[in-house]
């Protein structure tokens, strides 16, 4: 379903139903999240809940999902719709755990949640473990979305990054996906990379082009303290990301997958016509989801008696999180129970982010007036009444998201 589906955030006027933040009912989720944790290597860059191992172990990461699922259905924050909408295994490296994984999913979460004919199940993969074998038996087991972890087709820059495949990794991935049966396949990307590689970013992007995938999402290379990338940088051996050219590769990004049909829907991410990701357009809603997993998260929305939304993530290491699933105890890490002006902030922040845009119906005329002035400064447009970031607004996104918030605080 394509983002502009959905009606605009409506974040103005104290009449937005944030109600209030303690008590409510189970929140029944349709979209459920699941972490494969397990990767060959961790890249350089990685700041993910991963485990390190040569090979996944897919019969403890199925009993530690299942001890999950019953500590959830036993515990009544969550309960699980009938028929799931949206179910996404990421990482990771989910391919890493073989054939049988997803069959096995399957049977913890419960077969007849996923047998309904709308559902989109996408899982991730990377290319040098997407094996013909796993390709099929996953195609078999369900899943009909595949997101391949490309991120370049620069052999230099993927031998820097860590990343396990090489530059022609991607499309052998592709065309092993499209043998088994597979129509919406993804890829990702990665920009604002070191200079130094020398990575030719528009001779990657028509690359990706050439795969003619339905879905490509670009992430910025981001440098995290705690990962090797963090420890280079700040001890001088690599240089910090350098914004104008991030600046410079993420709009000749949008310039070049625009022109070729994509519809750049999400700040990072571009669809043909009908393949938008609807299990992260519930994330960029509001609506709830659990997430299973080491590191993973759930929220529960505002529950149908006025309560106000609950947002917990589970420990994020894999043997903490296995033992406390397993033995029936909770994995959670911790939670929060958000304030009317986190969730305030929190709309304006997703509805931002998408081409749906913000409702300025309700708004004061100090937040009337900084939509003015983004659209004089080309980092807006506003059109009947709905504000919606220009490609310049969204390189500086939560900077505007926290200056339009302060404009609706009572």
């Amino acid at each position: 379903m394509p983002a502009d589906a959905f009606p605009p955030v409506s974040v103005g006027g104290g009449g937005d139903g944030i109600g209030t933040v303690s008590g409510g009912a189970a929140a029944t989720v349709a979209s459920v999240y699941v972490h494969a944790p397990f990767c060959v290597r961790r890249c350089f860059y990685c700041d993910f809940a991963v485990q390190v191992r040569r090979t996944g172990g897919v019969d403890e990461w199925l009993e530690a999902l299942a001890g999950e699922v019953a500590f959830v259905r036993g515990e009544g924050l969550f309960g699980l719709a009938d028929e799931l909408s949206t179910l996404y295994v990421g990482g990771g490296t989910p391919s890493l755990l073989g054939p049988e994984a997803m069959a096995g999913l399957g049977r913890v979460l419960g077969p007849e949640r996923l047998r309904g004919g709308g559902l989109e199940w996408t899982a991730e993969a990377n290319p040098e473990s997407l094996t013909p074998e796993v390709a099929l038996r996953w195609r078999e087991a369900g899943v009909n979305r595949l997101s391949l972890g490309a991120q370049s087709f620069h052999e230099p820059a993927l031998r820097w990054m860590g990343r396990m495949h090489g530059a022609d990794g991607a499309a052998r991935a592709v065309r092993r996906a499209r043998e088994a049966g597979y129509e919406n396949i993804g890829i990702d990307l990665i920009f604002g990379l070191p200079a130094h590689l020398g990575r030719p970013w528009r001779e990657d992007l028509e690359r990706a082009l050439e795969l003619d995938v339905s879905h490509i999402s670009l992430y910025g290379l981001s440098v995290e303290p705690a990962t090797p990338l963090g420890r280079a940088v700040a001890k001088g051996v690599e240089a910090p990301v350098d914004e104008e050219g991030y600046r410079e590769e993420f709009l000749l990004a949008a310039e070049v997958l625009e022109a070729a049909g994509y519809a750049h829907y999400e700040v990072s991410n571009f669809a043909r016509p009908g393949a938008e990701s609807r299990h992260n357009s519930v994330y960029w809603t509001g609506a709830p989801y659990l997430g299973l997993g080491n590191g993973a998260h759930s929220y529960t929305g505002h529950r149908r008696n006025g309560g106000g939304p609950v947002r917990r993530w589970n420990r994020r290491d894999w043997s903490a999180y296995r033992n406390a699933a397993c033995s029936g105890a909770s994995p959670e890490e911790g939670r929060e129970s958000l304030s009317v002006d986190a969730v305030r902030l929190e709309r304006v922040w997703l509805g931002l982010r998408t081409t749906r845009g913000l409702d300025t119906a309700g708004w004061k005329e100090r937040a009337r007036e900084l939509a003015r002035d983004w659209r004089r400064r080309g980092l807006a447009d506003v059109t009947d009444g709905v504000v919606r970031l220009t490609r310049e607004g969204w390189l500086v996104m939560d900077r505007l998201a926290v200056e339009l918030e302060a404009t609706l605080s009572p």
